[in-house]
This record gives structure tokens, sequence and C-alpha cells, in this order.
């Protein structure tokens, strides 16, 4: 009789456990619920948080996407923005679970929760163990690299849940203050940045200042706000895999374009500096007076003797 106990026991231990486990999350899921029932959200409120937060130059400069699709642009936010709408707007969950990892692919969950409301967006989505590279398809084994791929599909799936439970009108002026915060970033003067653009395209891209003043019509130096604004739009879609350089700019572009004052100015400068330094370093010669110089004197001398 014993044995029969302690078999059924161990039968029905992993039941026991799945019960618990359940249990476990259901009370947890009812603490959230109730705890925001007690303290609502003030709308008022989380609306001016999440506007002092777009006040921010590193949130602004990372908070708008852009690519091109169709002939268009596409233009919206990206998870960074989504993620401060999510926590300033209060007594929301949000997150991606991976549910199962199978051979070759993972099986993962991104979800955004309003619990007051109880309106919930989830998106179950499938990732494929490998990444498609110069034409081929390589498989991964590494599971750094199996995470941070899951994690790279998530996160957009997680934006659009996160943006389907915050209300339109919210987000909209969301992305218009950040739009204001660069058009008034006043860090430094607009030639810098400017210039400071063109190095990060060069320096991670390959993408040269010829190729960027082909894509704008005309040169760095008539660039304004709305062009430095574009810029980081094109940058921040890039950074995020959402398109390719191929899809901005055309790698055979003329190189015979003039070099801008813009890239000179720093240049210029620099040699200025160095010949100023030069100049003084020298020692003065002796000017030898001419002939004339030395008869006038003469003159004048005598002038100035008979007059005394």
């Amino acid at each position: 009789m014993n044995q029969l106990t302690e078999q059924f026991n161990q039968q029905q231990q992993p039941s026991v456990l799945g019960q618990a486990s359940s249990s476990r999350e259901m009370e947890e899921v009812k603490g959230q619920i109730f705890m925001a029932r007690q303290f609502p959200r003030n709308v008022f409120q989380s609306e001016q948080r999440i506007l002092d937060a777009c006040k921010r130059p590193s949130l602004a400069q990372t908070a708008i996407y852009r690519y091109p699709r169709g002939g268009a642009m596409v233009e919206g936010p990206s998870i960074r923005l989504a993620e401060v709408l999510a926590q300033n707007w209060g007594n929301l969950a949000f997150g991606v679970k991976e549910l199962e990892q199978r051979e070759g692919e993972s099986v993962a969950m991104a979800y955004a929760w309003d619990l007051e409301t109880n309106v919930r967006q989830e998106k179950v989505f499938t990732v494929k163990h490998s990444r498609k590279a110069k034409g081929k398809i390589n498989k991964l084994d590494d599971p750094r690299d199996i995470y941070e791929l899951v994690a790279n599909n998530g996160a957009r799936r997680l934006r659009a849940c996160i943006l389907g439970i915050i209300p339109g009108d919210i987000v909209e002026t969301a992305v218009e203050e950040c739009n204001k915060t660069l058009a008034g970033n006043n860090k430094g003067p607009l030639k810098d940045r400017i210039a400071n653009a063109l190095t990060a395209f060069k320096n991670q891209y390959k993408v040269t200042q010829e190729m960027i003043e082909t894509r704008f019509g005309y040169n760095a130096d008539a660039f304004t706000e709305v062009d430095y604004v574009d810029l980081i739009k094109i940058f921040n879609s890039l950074k995020d895999g959402m398109s390719k350089v191929e899809d901005w700019f055309d790698k055979g572009a003329s190189k015979k374009n003039k070099q801008s004052d813009l890239a000179k100015s720093f240049e210029s400068e620099n040699k200025e500096t160095a010949a100023s330094e030069k100049e003084e370093a020298k020692p003065e010669k002796e000017v030898k007076p001419s002939a004339e110089d030395t008869a006038m004197d003469f003159d004048q001398g005598e002038l100035s003797f008979e007059q005394s």
C-alpha cells in the first residue's frame, strides 16, 4: 500500500506543481489589477510626463524612425518612444516572452495590457534561428545570437502592441514634441551638428558627403534644421534595421562635386592657426634702408638742423 501511495504521489506531483505555479501567477495578476483600481492614472499628469520626457534631446534623437516603402516615406514612433509612453502612461504591463524554443526556431509573444481598462494587445510570432547575410542564410547556434534575434523581432511587435493601447492623439502629440525638441536643439551650432552627422554616416555606414548631397539635391552648406532632422531619422532607420543604405543613397553618386565650405571650414581654420603660429615664431628681419630713404632722412636732418 505504501508503494502504491508513493507511486500515486509521484504521478500527481507535476500536476500539483503546475497548479501551484498557475495559482501564483493568477494571484500576481489579481494584485496588479487591484493596485491599478486603487490608484488610477491621472490622464493629464500622464500626458504632461510624456511631454516632459519628449523635451529631452537624447530621447528626441531616437524617438522617430523613417524608411521608404512603395515610393512613399513611412514615419512613426520608434520602440524607444513607445517604451517611454508606456512607462509614463501608468498601470500598463508590457513585455516580450519566449514561449517555446524548438529545433531551429523560437515561439515568442509580445504583449501590452492596460490594467485599468482591461484592454490587451498581444502578438505571437515565430523566429527562425537563421540570419540572411550577403545573399546566404546562416544558421545560428550561439545562444546569445538567438536571444538577440528574438529580442530584435520582439521589439517591433512590442511597439505595435503599446501603440495599440495608448490613445493615438497622445502618440501624435509626443511625436510633434520630439520634432520641436530636435528643431530647437541648441547644444551647438547647426554647422557643427551637420558635420558630426556626416562623420557618423561615413564612419558607420560608409555613406559619403557626396551621396547625401545627391539625395537632398544641394550642398551641405545649405542644410537647415529640417534637413538635420531628416538625417537623424534616416540614421535611426538604418540603426534599427528598418531599411538599408541602398534604399536611401545611390552608391554610384558622382564624386566630382566640389568640397563644400562646411567640410573646408575646419581645415581652413586649422591651417590659418598653424600659419599664424609659424609667423609668430619667425625672428624679425632687419630692414635695410634704401638709398632714397637715406637721402630723404639726410635732407630732413639738414632741414631740421637749419631750422634749429
